[in-house]
């Protein structure tokens, strides 16, 4: 498979490109292609103008250049990948502003749905599991992505995994997470998603 995966952090030396790295690793090994799109590194513009406007009167619709190269390389891969720090229970603006406008009308829902069967999504949590759980913010998010995103652009299987305490200076703990993440790239599309 050929996997497009969406890295959303405004710093290459985060803990986020770290996982990116690691599970890209993985997805190598398994066999995969993959490209990142690191969306602070080539500037993309997260906030929609009228350009990218859905129009819910027209079947398919064209959007800004900009728009229109993102959804190209989009249909270029197979499957999905995203990886991203949670701020505020959510995700970052700039990945947020991503999906806002490429997965537009006509493309992504309306007409048409996206054509990808796989999209895997990987939230980095500075909190624990247990704070996660408290208030359900893991299930909510989960909810979101799943089925408010990705089921209703045609995306059949969606799985959200969550990377805990990344704020922990363990070096071990660390290891732990970037461990989990080089799994996920051997074992993804491989294992049942929800």
């Amino acid at each position: 498979m050929r996997v497009l995966c969406v890295v959303s952090h405004p710093r290459k030396d985060s803990l986020t490109f770290q996982v990116a790295d690691r599970f890209v690793r993985g997805l190598a090994e398994a066999g995969h292609n993959y490209e990142i799109l690191d969306l602070h590194g080539i500037g993309f513009d997260p906030v929609l103008q009228g350009a990218d406007e859905p129009d819910f009167s027209a079947a398919e619709q064209s959007f800004s250049p900009e728009v229109e190269v993102e959804i190209k390389r989009m249909k270029e891969h197979d499957a999905l990948a995203f990886l991203f720090p949670i701020w505020w229970w959510n995700l970052p603006a700039m990945l947020k502003g991503y999906i806002d406008r490429v997965w537009n009308n006509g493309f992504a829902y309306g007409s048409n749905r996206l054509p990808h069967r796989h999209v895997l999504w990987i939230g980095l949590a500075g909190v624990s599991e247990a704070q996660m759980k408290k208030r359900n913010y893991d299930e909510m998010i989960t909810h979101l992505l799943n089925v408010g995103i990705a089921d209703y652009c045609g995306v059949s299987h969606s799985k959200v995994e969550f990377l805990y305490e990344t704020l922990d200076s363990d070096p071990k703990h660390y290891e732990r997470l970037l461990n989990h993440a080089h799994h996920l790239g051997l074992n993804y599309a491989k294992e049942p998603q929800h």
